[in-house]
């Protein structure tokens, strides 16, 4: 029995890596008797039949494990979003942060084509990325052929399991191009090569970039709150989960109950408001949620 971590997982098979070697498994039948999944991402236990084949026995405790993509043990999700064409969205990137921070997978928000803003939406994002540092996220601004990039990325990048995320014709592409510069294709073509053209079988697969593991997430365009209930919502945005300490009410969800210290700093200026106003539409989304049975 050795182990290993699940790095790809293709067509019913999972290719587990040990010792800079890639053993192509299955998983055992009581597997899917528990109704249990092997994910990529996963550390596990298995038995080699063969030089490069075996079988999954185990699949170890999880840090986590998202639903789309299909991954387990993620450390951090770079979220890429523009700055123009397409503009900046608050409520969308506000969407992404909720659900990566309900599955305890820490954010770092990647702005690309700062080189396009003029003076006055400069000033006007200024705001924002101090919003968002003050709530403690990273942010990471990058331009058209940006030479400093990699060297940026290469310490967030070491040592951890990263998904990237973010909206089409963002330059998601773009960035995966400068971080895995081997492929030395046109960013149209970079998905293709990762399995992802339109015609091609999804699959989600860890690569080996500064030091770390990345999985580009295709399907990571947009989230709902299926897994999130009302009573946690508010852990999901940092500032108001440090604020709620000051509620009088124990479960406090920031509307319309007395004495609400989100509701106070949101009097006095000190919360965004279009971070509340996300907050009060996500909820409404949860609280119109139809039932699960």
């Amino acid at each position: 029995m050795a182990e290993g971590q699940i790095r790809k997982a293709l067509s019913g098979y999972y290719y587990v890596y040990q010792n800079g070697e890639l053993i192509q498994c299955r998983g055992r039948g009581v597997f899917r008797n528990r109704g249990e999944s092997p994910l990529v991402g996963d550390f596990v236990d298995y038995t080699k039949e063969g030089e490069s084949d075996g079988y999954i026995m185990k699949i170890h405790p999880r840090m986590n494990e998202l639903v789309r993509p299909p991954i387990a043990n993620v450390d951090q999700a770079i979220l890429v979003f523009s700055v123009k064409e397409p503009d900046f969205n608050t409520i969308l990137l506000d969407r992404f942060l909720v659900v990566l921070e309900s599955f305890r997978v820490n954010p770092i928000i990647c702005l690309t084509k700062m080189d396009l803003l003029d003076e006055e939406e400069r000033v006007k994002l200024t705001k924002y990325i101090d919003d968002y540092k003050s709530i403690g996220y990273e942010i990471i601004e990058t331009y058209k052929n940006d030479k400093t990039l990699l060297e940026r990325l290469q310490p967030v990048l070491e040592g951890k399991t990263s998904v990237l995320a973010g909206q089409s014709g963002v330059g998601k592409s773009t960035l995966l191009n400068t971080l895995l510069p081997e492929l030395k294709l046109q960013t149209s073509d970079i998905s293709h090569s990762l399995g992802r053209g339109k015609h091609t079988t999804r699959h989600v697969e860890l690569i080996e970039v500064c030091g770390g593991l990345l999985a580009d997430t295709p399907g990571f365009s947009s989230f709902d709150f299926d897994t999130i209930e009302k009573e946690e919502l508010t852990s999901c945005f940092p500032e108001f989960e440090r604020l709620s300490e000051g509620c009088k009410f124990r479960g406090c969800l920031h509307i319309k109950e007395p004495k609400c210290a989100v509701k106070g700093a949101l009097e006095r200026e000190e919360v965004p408001s279009y971070r509340y106003e996300h907050y009060q539409q996500f909820l409404q989304e949860i609280l119109d949620r139809k039932p699960r049975y």
